[in-house]
């Protein structure tokens, strides 16, 4: 489908499909079995200005919005999610300084981000703390001139790879949720150490590792916002990202349409191609169905979430829920297509599968979602 996209926009699409098909494509099955971080292939997006799209360009960037980020993800997680969710959570990391940052802060870091130079990571995830986000024990104490952070915070992706962290911690915990704040740390900062690098069933390009503060000493300035005011940036972080999450679950499903069609057609079975066969005709047909329902979806919340920043909690829960689903649904059907080549290595729809599962998972289960969506329509036929 045509969906109108102006010359700017298209140049983004192209650009990231480039890299795709000549720098991710070739290495990702390697990447993967080698659970290796995408340095290079980072280094090579970054060239290409694409850490740029979200960076307003008074900070050195595009100055594109949530639309513009979901066409780029979407090419790059054709190629390999694990390598798109390196790139997606740089800008995950350093939207809490886009949002609540002061203007010294923006001009410190976001030069850096714009540029590809500095990584960024989001340290919200806690043992006790995935789904219900209010249950951080990551502590804040005001010392002096110096805030100091102890805790730990679980499956950080670009953990130990990034240099630039927004991290959550109570700095009133009396209050609960209110007593939220987010602060910068930086790789290097004392008392600030990392955890093994986890061993995940997909995603494996993507670094994920514990981040550890233990009497950890940061500037007093590396506050972002308001005391108090985190777990308000949090939410909004979250809704400003979920649509990258969905537009990760379109670039894989339209990964293994591809691989699907292109199967169907060569494998000889009864003396026909397979899809020659109806049965298999209705699997790639509900494929490929479900796949544009869910690009339609992503791009008119995108585009929604750029016009109306302040309404965005539903659509962006909708997109990411609906997307998501749909990936896992995509991933598996090409595999049962594939038939046994599908579930050997040999063969990317099995990498497909895999990656597909985390998108349900991460940045809100796909049922705290569903609790968001309802929530709204609660308050809409209040």
């Amino acid at each position: 489908m045509d969906y109108f996209l102006t010359e700017q926009q298209q140049m983004i699409v192209d650009t990231a499909r480039e890299i795709t098909n000549e720098k991710i494509i070739p290495v990702r099955a390697e990447l993967d079995e080698k659970n290796q971080f995408p340095r290079e292939i980072l280094k090579d997006i970054a060239k290409a200005d694409l850490f740029s799209i979200f960076v307003p360009e008074e900070y050195g960037g595009f100055g594109g919005g949530c639309f513009e980020v979901v066409l780029a993800l979407e090419e790059l997680a054709r190629g390999c999610v694990g390598v798109a969710t390196s790139f997606a959570a740089s800008a995950l990391g350093i939207f809490p300084v886009l949002i609540a940052g002061s203007e010294e802060q923006k001009q410190k870091y976001m030069p850096d981000i714009a540029s590809g130079s500095r990584w960024a990571a989001f340290g919200l995830t806690e043992a006790n703390a995935g789904s219900d986000a209010s249950g951080i024990r990551t502590t804040a104490v005001l010392d002096g001139d110096e805030w100091v952070l102890n805790g730990t915070k679980q499956w950080i992706t670009n953990g130990g790879e990034s240099q630039i962290y927004t991290i959550v911690a109570l700095t009133d915990p009396n209050k609960g949720a209110r007593g939220a704040s987010i602060f910068v740390v930086e790789d290097g900062d004392p008392g600030f150490s990392y955890g093994k690098k986890e061993d995940k069933m997909g995603i494996r390009a993507s670094a994920t590792r514990e981040l550890i503060l233990k009497d950890c000493r940061i500037p007093k300035d590396r506050l972002v916002g308001k005391r108090g005011t985190g777990f308000i940036t949090v939410m909004k972080t979250l809704d400003m990202s979920r649509p990258g999450i969905a537009s990760l679950g379109v670039g894989l499903a339209q990964a293994a349409l591809d691989e699907a069609v292109t199967y169907a057609k060569q494998r000889v079975q009864f003396a026909k191609p397979i899809i020659s066969f109806q049965a298999v005709q209705h699997i790639l047909a509900d494929m490929a169905i479900q796949l544009e329902a869910a690009r339609s979806l992503v791009y008119a919340a995108a585009k929604h979430i750029d016009k109306h920043p302040k309404d965005m909690s539903k659509v962006s829960s909708m997109c990411k829920v609906f997307a998501t689903d749909m990936a896992m649904k995509v991933t598996t059907d090409a595999v049962q297509v594939l038939g046994g080549y599908g579930y050997m290595k040999e063969y990317p729809v099995e990498k497909m599968m895999r990656d597909a599962k985390i998108l349900q998972i991460y940045e809100g289960t796909n049922q705290i979602q569903r609790n968001v969506v309802g929530q709204e329509l609660n308050k809409e036929y209040a």
